[in-house]
């Protein structure tokens, strides 16, 4: 696992970097003497784990760790006991209490080990999905980029694939067997005769969803259930 160490006392950081280069499944891959030094390396280079001070002048670790759009696995060290809980606040792996000695520093690398290693099995088992899929249409085999799919509807035997942009095409098919070629984390049946591109939700009034300025799609009562779920789960809600 490749791993930075962020710490301002010089004696803290030699040793967390010491313990990392002494275990095997542990690279250093830079040690910083504060969060800004750190934003600045990940900014051009991928981690799997971030041992972080919690106390630091300037930014925070904790700070420092909400601020990361892309997170890694995280492992606080520090000498105030009372950070612990706001540590696994902001979903850290662990908490290392100064003084830290290695069978304590090499437990929470294990147990960040562990997690890495389930969070990467969990992603292979997701489906690979292609960049775009081919349809006959017109006596022709057209290609259709799927990120450029706004919404497709079913009628009778065919389907009407409207797209950023370019008229829609009409295909032979059913709503099944395209719902099974398209990435679940981006499209959703919304109606026995509807699937949407969540990406390219305008808004929603009531019962219908609006995809650009105007085009409304029903949503089915039978779909409601998980199409509100979905809603609710990427809601921003002021606290």
């Amino acid at each position: 696992m490749r791993c930075i160490a962020i710490d301002d006392e010089p004696l803290a950081l030699t040793q967390i970097t010491g313990y990392i280069s002494k275990t095997p499944f542990l690279e250093l891959k830079a040690s910083c003497s504060n969060a800004i030094e750190a934003i600045k390396f990940l900014s051009q280079n991928d981690v799997e784990l971030l041992f972080v001070d919690i106390n630091m002048p300037g930014l925070n670790g904790l700070d420092f760790v909400r601020s990361l759009t892309k997170k890694p696995l995280v492992i606080f060290t520090t000498a105030y006991s009372e950070y612990a809980i706001d540590g696994f606040k902001v979903d850290a792996t662990d908490y290392l209490l100064k003084p830290i000695g290695y069978p304590d520093f090499l437990h929470s690398a294990e147990k960040a080990l562990r997690q890495y290693k389930l969070l990467q099995a969990e992603k292979s088992a997701e489906p690979s999905y292609p960049e775009f899929i081919f349809v006959k249409a017109d006596y022709k085999t057209v290609q259709i980029a799927i990120d450029k799919i706004t919404h497709i509807e079913s009628r009778s035997e065919y389907l009407r694939i409207y797209l950023d942009s370019s008229p829609a095409v009409m295909t032979l098919g059913n709503m099944k067997s395209i719902e099974e070629s398209l990435p679940v984390n981006k499209f959703m049946r919304v109606h026995r005769s509807h699937i949407v591109n969540l990406q390219k939700i305008s808004s929603i009034d009531r019962n219908s969803i609006i995809i650009g300025k105007d085009y409304r799609i029903p949503i089915g009562e039978q779909y409601k259930d998980d199409f509100q779920r979905y809603i609710s789960s990427h809601l921003f809600a002021k606290k």
